[in-house]
C-alpha cells in the first residue's frame, strides 16, 4: 500500500518551518486531551455523603453521567463541522465551554443545573478531540504521535484524575469543576495558538471527504442509540442479564459500522473500537479496586505506574511514527495483542498492595493502544481517522455499559463487606476475561476482512492474464484448414457470440475514392 510522504510544517508567509505553531500544539495536546477525557467518569457517588438531603441523590448521579453521551454525540458532528469551522476556532470554542462548565458548576444546586453543566462540559470535550486531531494532522510527525500517546494515557488515568481532587473535599460541587486552573491554562494556550495560526498565514487543516462525512454522520446513529440505552438502564433498574445483552448488541453495531468504511480504513476503525471499549472501562475498574479502602495502595500508590505507563506509551507512539511509517498491517494487531496481555495480567496482579506491580497491566494496556493506533493512523485519510474516533468514543460508553452489567451480576445478593469486596474483584477479573476475548475477536475479524480485500474477485482473476504468458490463441477454421492457428485478442475483447471465427481487431481499410486502379 502506498504511503504518502511525511509532510513538514511550513509557514506560508515566510516559507520557514513554523516551529512556534508546533510547540504550541504540543503544549495544547498535553493540556487539553486529559482535560477532555477527564469529563467522562461519573464520580458523584464518591462524595455522596456530602450531597444535601433535599436533593434526589439517584437523580443527581444519573444527570452527572450525561457528559459522556454528550461527548460521543458531539465528536462526529464536530468532525463534519471542520469543513466550515477552522480547527483553531473550534479548539477555542471547546475549551471555552469547558471553562464555562467549571464556572457554572460552583452554582449547581439541582438536577437540572447539574445535567446542564455536565452536558456543556461533554460538548466542549467533544469539540476538542477532533479539532485537536485536525490541528496536528499535517504538522510534524511527532505531533500526531504525541496526540495518540497522550490520548492513550488520558484514557488510562481518567478515573484517577477524576478522583484526585475529591480527597478531603468539603463540597460535592468539586466533581463539576475538578481542574479549573488547568482549564484556564489550556484556554489561554488555545487563544495564543489562534493568534500564531493567524500570523502564520492560516495554514489549512484537513477535512473529511464527501463520502467520509457521510460515514462520520452515520456513526452518530449507533452513538445515539447507545446513549439512550445507557441512560435508560441507569434510570429504569434493568437486570444484569439484559444490560449485558444490550451491551453485546451495541458492540456488534459498532463493529458493523467499522466494516462499512473503505478497506484501507477498517484496521483503524476496528482498533478504535477495541481501544474505546477496553482501555478506560478496564482502568476505571482497576483504579476503584485498588483504592486504599479495599486493600490496595490508593491513588498515591498508583501514580508511579501511571507515569511509567504514560512515558512508555508516548515514546512507543513516537518511535512507531518515525521509524515504522508503513507497518499498520502487523503493528496494529501486535499492539492489540499487547493489550490482551495486559488484560491477562489483571487476573494475576489485581488486587495488589504493591502499586508498582500495576505498571505491568497499565504499561501493556497503554503501550499496546498507542502502538496500534499510531500504526493504523499512518495509512488513512483524516476523514477515516475522524470516523474511527467517533466509533472509539462510542465504544467507551459501550465498555462502561458492559462493565456495569458484569458488576451488577457479581454484586447481586451480597450480604457483607467482604462479599462486596470479593464481588468487585470478581467483576474486574471477569471483565478482563471478556475484554481479552473481545479484542482477540476484533483482531481476527480485521485480519479476515483485510485478506478478503487483498484478493481480487474471481471474475477478475479469470479475465486478467498472468504476466509472461504467451498470446492466447484459438483454433479457427481458415480456408478449409481446420488446424490453422490464428492469433486473436484475449477473451472479452469481443462478443462471445463471435467465437469460432477470426475477427480482426481493426476493421479493414476501405478503398480510397482517389484510387482509380481497378480492384
Amino acid at each position: 500500500m502506498a504511503v504518502p510522504p511525511l509532510q513538514r510544517s511550513y509557514d506560508p508567509a515566510g516559507h520557514r518551518p513554523s516551529w512556534q505553531l508546533d510547540v504550541l500544539l504540543g503544549l495544547l495536546v498535553v493540556a487539553s486531551l486529559p482535560l477532555a477525557i477527564v469529563a467522562i467518569p461519573n464520580t458523584l457517588s464518591v462524595v455522596a455523603g456530602l450531597l444535601p438531603g433535599d436533593l434526589n441523590h439517584a437523580g443527581l448521579m444519573r444527570t452527572h453521567g450525561l457528559a459522556l453521551p454528550a461527548l460521543m454525540l458531539t465528536v462526529p458532528l464536530a468532525a463534519v463541522a471542520l469543513r466550515r469551522v477552522p480547527a483553531a476556532y473550534m479548539l477555542v470554542a471547546g475549551l471555552a465551554l469547558v471553562a464555562l462548565s467549571d464556572a457554572a458548576g460552583g452554582y449547581a444546586g439541582s438536577e437540572l443545573v447539574v445535567g446542564a453543566v455536565r452536558v456543556v462540559r461533554g460538548i466542549g470535550a467533544g469539540l476538542v478531540l477532533p479539532a485537536m486531531l485536525a490541528a496536528v494532522w499535517e504538522r510534524t510527525p511527532v505531533l500526531r504521535a504525541l496526540w495518540v500517546g497522550v490520548l492513550g494515557l488520558s484514557l488510562l488515568v481518567a478515573q484517577a484524575l477524576a478522583l484526585w481532587p475529591l480527597d478531603d473535599v468539603s463540597s460535592w460541587r468539586v466533581t463539576l469543576q475538578p481542574y479549573p486552573l488547568v482549564t484556564g491554562i489550556a484556554l489561554a494556550l488555545s487563544a495564543l495558538h489562534l493568534g500564531v495560526w493567524t500570523v502564520c498565514g492560516r495554514p489549512p487543516a484537513p477535512v473529511p471527504g464527501v463520502r467520509e462525512r457521510g460515514l462520520v454522520l452515520l456513526s452518530a446513529g449507533p452513538a445515539a442509540g447507545i446513549a439512550v440505552v445507557a441512560v435508560s438502564t441507569a434510570s429504569e433498574g434493568w437486570r444484569a442479564g439484559w444490560v449485558i445483552l444490550l451491551a453485546a448488541v451495541a458492540v456488534t453495531a459498532l463493529l458493523v459500522m467499522a466494516s462499512m468504511g473503505a478497506a484501507e480504513s477498517r484496521t483503524l476503525a476496528y482498533t478504535m473500537v477495541a481501544v474505546g471499549v477496553v482501555l478506560l472501562p478496564s482502568a476505571a475498574q482497576i483504579t476503584m479496586v485498588e483504592m486504599g479502602g479495599l486493600g490496595g495502595p490508593g491513588l498515591r500508590g498508583l501514580w508511579l505506574p501511571y507515569v511509567l505507563a504514560g512515558v512508555l506509551a508516548v515514546a512507543a507512539a513516537i518511535l512507531v511514527r518515525l521509524h515504522a511509517p508503513a507497518a499498520a498491517r502487523w503493528l496494529a494487531p501486535l499492539g492489540l495483542l499487547a493489550m490482551v496481555g495486559g488484560l491477562c495480567s489483571v487476573r494475576f496482579l489485581v488486587p495488589s498492595a504493591d502499586g508498582l506491580l500495576l505498571a505491568v497491566p497499565f504499561g501493556l494496556l497503554a503501550v499496546g493502544a498507542a502502538v496500534a493506533l499510531t500504526a493504523a493512523l499512518q495509512e488513512v485519510t483524516f476523514g477515516a481517522a475522524a470516523f474511527g474516533l467517533s466509533l472509539g468514543v462510542a465504544g467507551v460508553l459501550t465498555g462502561f455499559l458492559l462493565g456495569t452489567g458484569v458488576q451488577m451480576a457479581m454484586l447481586d445478593g451480597v450480604g457483607s463487606v467482604q462479599e462486596l469486596v470479593d464481588g468487585f474483584v470478581g467483576a474486574v477479573h471477569w471483565w478482563a476475561l471478556i475484554g481479552g476475548f473481545l479484542v482477540v475477536l476484533i483482531i481476527v475479524l480485521a485480519a479476515v476482512l483485510a485478506r478478503r480485500a487483498d484478493q481480487p474477485p474471481a471474475e477478475a482473476q479469470e479475465r486478467v492474464p498472468c504476466a509472461g504468458t504467451p498470446t492466447d490463441t484459438l483454433l479457427v477454421p481458415e480456408d478449409g484448414d481446420s488446424g490453422h492457428q490464428a492469433s486473436v485478442p484475449p477473451m472479452g475483447a469481443f462478443d462471445r457470440s463471435d467465437e469460432g471465427r477470426s475477427l480482426p481487431s481493426v476493421p479493414p481499410q476501405g478503398q480510397s475514392p482517389e484510387d482509380t486502379s481497378s480492384p
